[in-house]
C-alpha cells in the first residue's frame, strides 16, 4: 500500500509497509530471534556456572562433595590408663561401655604412645617427635617458661582450616606462659579446662611444690570460676554434650575431649567404689572406679552423638597418653615397666576405633601404629591439605585401621633425651665421680674432683644442629678408667702397709681385673660391630693396665713402722708415678695397634633412647624401673608382690650394670629375653638409626622455673604471665642437679611409700569400703 504525501515543490511519494498485512510473519520471526538468543544465554550462564564450581572445587578440594562427606571426629583422650585396665584385657575392671564400642570397631593392639603425658600430647597436637619440638626432656611444669613451638602448625589448625568446627575440653598440659600458648590459640574455636598437668578433681586446684597451688579451670581464656565441687569427670562430660547439642550438622566437629582421669589425685565419687568392694588394695580399688567414671562418660558422649544425629557420620578414637602408675593403683600387667618408662608398659597404649564409616569391622589390628600417625590421618580424613605440613613424623593410617591393608609405618622413634645419661660404672658408692666421668675425657679420668656445680642450676649449651654431639670420640675409654680407679682404691687399702716380695701375688693380680671389669665387658662389645678393633682393643687396653698397676702396688710394700700420714704421701707420689708409666707401658704393648685407628662410637649409649624398627627394639641409656609388677591384690605394702619378679629372675640383677637392651617385640613382647649378646648386628643397625635421627634432632628446651608464674601474684590462679614478646627469651638447656635429692631419696624412699599404704588403708578402715 502506498501513502501519496504532497508538498508544495511537488509531489512525494512515500512508500510504508501496513503493520496488520506483515503481523504474523515478523511475529514469528521475532519469537525464534528471542528464543534462540534466550537458549544460548542460559547454555552460556550454565557452563559459566559449571565452570566457576569445577574451577572453585579444585581450588578447594571439591567443597561441596568435602562437607558432605567429612565426618565428625571424637578424639577422646584418657590419663594414666594401663594396658591391664580395660575390660577387654582384664575382666576385674567393668567397662561395658568401652567393651562394647571396641568389639564393634577395630582393637589397637599395636599401638604406642609416650611414656609421660606432654611428650604424647605434643606429639599428638604436631605429628612429630618430641625430638623435632625441643620437649625431648620431661614435662612442662605450671612455673616453666615452655609450650609448643609458635612456628609449628597444628591438627586443629588443619582441620579448622578443612571447614572444621574445633573444640577441646579437658586437660591441656602443653605450657600457658604466653597467651600465644593457649588453646584457643593454637587451632581450638573453643576451650574448657585445666592448663596444668594434674588438678583436684573437685576443687580444681593444682599445686606446684609447697605453698605453690593455684585454681585452675578455664573457660577459653578466661578463669571459669563458680564451679568447685562438681567432678571434673561429670564437669567435662557436660560440657562435651552441650557442644553436640548446639553444634549445627551442616558443619563438621573436632572435639577433642581429654579427660584428667585416671590421674592421681584419685578421687572417685564412692558410688563407683561399691562395685569394686571386693577388691583389697585401696589405691587398686578407687583407681578401678575412676575408670568406671571414664565408661560412664563415654556412654554420655555416644548417647549425645545418636540423640543429635552425629553418630552415623561420625569417628570416635579412644587412646591412653601413657602406661599406668603401679604405686597409685594403675596396672600394666603383663608388660614390663611403668609410666615414666620407655619399657613396653610405660609406651604401649590402650586403642580402639569406633565408627559406622569402617569398612572392616569387629577385628583386632596388629598393625605398628604411632600417636604422630592421628595428625595425617585425621588431616586426610578430613579432606585437608597433609603438604601443608612440612616435616610430619606421623604416617595416614586410616586405609590400615578401615581396610585392614598394612600399615606404612615400619619403626618408631620413642625419643632421645641427651639431658638424662646414665653411667656404667655404679659399683663405686660414690656419685660424685660419676658426674665427672660423664662429663669428662679419658686422660683425666682417673683425676676425679668434687663437682660442685652440679647441685646449681646449670646452663647447658647443645649443638644447634643435634640434641647432643654426636661425634663422642673418647666414650668407650670414659667407663674403662673411672672403673679402673675405683676398683684400684680397694686392694690399695689392704697393701698400703706392705712391701716385700715380688714374685707371689702377681697371679691373683691377674684375675682380680678382668673379673672386675665383667660387666664393662657385658656393654661394650655390643656398641661396636663384631670382630672391630675398639670394642676389643679398649677393654684389653684396661684390663693389660689395670693388671700392670695391681701387679706393681702388689711388690711395692711400705714398712710398718711408718706413720699413717708418710704412707698416704707415699702411696700418691707412687700412684701417679705408676699411672703415668703404665699408660706409657700399655701404649708400647701389643694391643696399641689395635686402638690407634678405633673409630668414634656410633652411639653415646649412656643417653637415653629408645627405638623400635620392624620387630626389634633397642634401649640406651637409662630406660627406667624394669620391673613386671603382678596385680595389685594383697592389701600389705608392696614388698611382697614387688619382689616377686625379682626374686623369680636372678639374671636381671646385673642389669643395673648395663646400658643397652634388644628385644624382638614380636616373639617377645613382655621384654623378657635380652638379646643384645646374641645379635650385636641388629644393635648396630638400630644404633645407626639413632644416629640418623639425632641428626636431625634440636636443642632441648627445658628452662628453669619463673618467679612471675607464682599463682599468688595473680589472685591465685594459674594463668600466662609473660609478654608475647618474651618468646625465646631462655636459650639452651637449664637442668638442676639432683645428687642431693636422690640420696635424701634414697634415705627415705621405704618410709615414704609405708606412710603412702598406711594412709591408704586407714582410709579404707575409717569409710568402712
Amino acid at each position: 500500500m502506498k501513502r501519496t504525501l504532497r508538498s508544495r515543490g511537488g509531489e512525494e511519494t512515500f512508500t510504508s509497509v501496513d503493520p496488520s498485512s506483515r503481523c504474523p510473519a515478523v511475529t514469528m520471526q521475532a519469537a525464534v530471534t528471542v528464543l534462540i538468543v534466550f537458549l544460548s544465554l542460559d547454555f552460556l550462564s550454565a557452563q559459566s556456572k559449571s565452570d566457576l564450581r569445577n574451577s572453585s572445587n579444585v581450588q578447594n578440594g571439591e567443597t561441596g562433595q568435602k562437607t558432605k562427606n567429612q565426618p565428625h571426629i571424637i578424639f577422646i583422650l584418657i590419663d594414666d590408663q594401663g594396658f591391664n585396665d580395660i575390660g577387654y584385657h582384664n575382666p576385674t575392671i567393668k567397662t561395658p561401655t568401652l567393651d562394647k564400642l571396641a568389639a564393634e570397631g577395630v582393637i589397637l593392639e599395636n599401638y604406642y604412645v609416650q611414656p609421660i603425658c606432654t611428650p604424647s600430647r605434643s606429639q599428638l597436637i604436631t605429628g612429630r617427635y618430641q625430638i623435632h619440638t625441643g620437649l625431648q626432656h620431661s614435662i612442662i611444669r605450671p612455673r616453666q617458661p615452655s609450650c609448643l613451638p609458635s612456628h609449628m602448625d597444628t591438627l586443629p589448625e588443619r582441620l579448622r582450616e578443612a571447614g572444621y568446627s574445633t573444640h577441646m575440653v579437658g586437660k591441656w598440659h602443653l605450657g600457658f606462659y604466653r597467651k600465644a600458648c593457649l588453646p584457643t590459640r593454637k587451632g581450638f574455636d573453643t576451650f574448657f579446662g585445666s592448663l596444668t598437668g594434674s588438678v583436684d578433681y573437685y576443687s580444681y586446684r593444682s599445686c606446684d611444690g609447697p605453698g605453690l597451688c593455684g585454681y585452675d579451670l578455664h573457660d577459653n581464656e578466661r578463669v571459669a570460676w563458680g564451679q568447685k565441687g562438681k567432678y571434673s569427670t561429670m564437669l567435662f562430660t557436660q560440657r562435651a554434650r552441650k557442644i553436640l547439642e548446639s553444634h549445627k550438622t551442616d558443619k563438621p566437629l573436632f572435639l577433642l575431649l581429654s579427660l584428667q582421669a585416671v590421674h592421681t589425685p584419685l578421687q572417685p565419687p564412692k558410688s563407683y567404689i561399691y562395685p569394686y568392694r571386693d577388691m583389697a588394695n585401696v589405691a587398686r580399688r578407687k583407681f578401678a572406679a575412676m575408670v568406671s567414671t571414664v565408661d560412664e562418660a563415654v556412654r554420655n558422649v555416644t548417647y549425645a552423638l545418636r540423640k543429635y544425629g552425629h553418630y552415623r557420620n561420625s569417628v570416635i578414637i579412644y587412646s591412653t597418653d601413657n602406661g599406668a602408675q603401679p604405686f597409685t593403683g594403675g596396672s600394666n600387667w603383663p608388660l614390663r615397666g611403668r609410666k615414666g618408662t620407655y619399657w613396653e608398659g610405660g609406651v604401649r597404649g590402650v586403642a580402639f576405633v569406633h565408627s559406622p564409616l569402617l569398612k572392616r569391622r569387629r577385628r583386632v589390628s596388629k598393625a605398628l601404629l604411632h600417636i604422630t600417625d592421628w595428625f595425617p590421618t585425621l588431616v586426610g580424613l578430613a579432606g585437608g591439605n597433609i603438604s601443608q605440613s612440612q616435616g610430619l613424623d606421623g604416617f595416614d593410617v586410616w586405609p590400615t585401621i578401615s581396610e585392614g591393608k598394612e600399615s606404612p609405618r615400619k619403626e618408631i622413634l620413642h625419643n632421645i633425651d641427651p639431658l638424662h645419661k646414665y653411667l656404667t660404672e655404679t659399683k663405686s658408692s660414690d656419685a660424685k665421680p660419676k658426674k665427672k666421668a660423664a662429663a669428662g675425657s679419658p686422660n683425666k679420668g682417673a683425676k676425679f674432683k668434687k663437682p660442685k656445680k652440679q647441685k646449681k642450676v646449670v646452663k647447658q649449651k647443645l649443638n644447634k644442629k643435634s640434641g647432643f654431639k654426636l661425634k663422642a670420640t673418647k666414650k668407650p675409654h670414659i667407663f674403662t678408667q673411672p672403673a679402673t680407679k675405683s676398683k684400684k682404691s680397694k686392694p690399695v687399702s689392704k697393701l698400703k702397709q706392705r712391701s716385700g716380695p715380688k714374685s707371689k701375688p702377681a697371679p691373683k693380680s691377674k684375675t682380680k681385673p678382668q673379673s672386675q671389669h665383667q660387666p664393662i665387658l657385658y656393654n661394650k662389645p655390643k656398641i661396636q660391630s663384631s670382630g672391630t678393633p675398639s670394642a676389643s682393643g679398649a677393654f684389653n687396653h684396661k684390663s693389660k693396665r689395670t693388671t700392670s698397676q695391681n701387679h706393681n702396688l702388689s711388690q711395692s710394700r711400705p714398712a710398718q713402722n711408718k706413720s699413717k700420714k708418710q704412707l698416704k704421701e707415699q702411696f700418691k707420689l707412687k700412684s701417679k708415678q705408676m699411672f703415668l708409666q703404665n699408660q706409657n707401658i700399655s701404649q708400647s704393648g701389643s694391643p696399641t695397634p689395635r686402638l690407634q685407628p678405633a673409630p668414634p662410637p656410633l652411639w653415646d649409649t649412656s643417653v637415653q633412647a629408645a627405638i623400635r624398627v620392624g620387630d626389634w627394639k633397642l634401649l640406651t641409656g637409662d630406660p627406667g624401673h624394669g620391673d613386671w609388677v603382678p596385680l595389685q591384690m594383697l592389701p600389705t605394702l608392696p614388698g611382697r608382690w614387688w619382689n616377686l619378679e625379682r626374686s623369680s629372675s636372678p639374671r636381671y640383677k646385673s642389669s643395673a650394670h648395663k646400658n643397652v637392651w634388644l628385644f624382638n617385640i614380636t616373639s617377645d613382647p613382655f621384654e623378657r629375653q635380652d638379646l643384645a649378646d646374641q645379635r650385636p648386628d641388629v644393635v648396630q643397625q638400630l644404633l645407626a638409626r639413632l644416629a640418623y635421627y639425632n641428626q636431625t634432632a634440636v636443642p632441648v628446651y627445658f628452662p628453669p622455673d619463673d618467679p612471675r608464674a607464682n599463682p599468688s601474684r595473680h589472685g591465685e590462679t594459674w594463668v600466662p604471665w609473660a609478654d608475647e614478646e618474651e618468646e625465646g627469651k631462655y636459650q639452651g638447656v637449664y637442668k638442676k642437679g639432683k645428687n642431693a635429692k636422690k640420696k635424701r631419696k634414697k634415705k627415705c624412699q621405704l618410709c615414704k611409700l609405708k606412710s603412702f599404704f598406711l594412709k591408704l588403708n586407714t582410709g579404707m578402715m575409717s569409710n568402712g569400703i
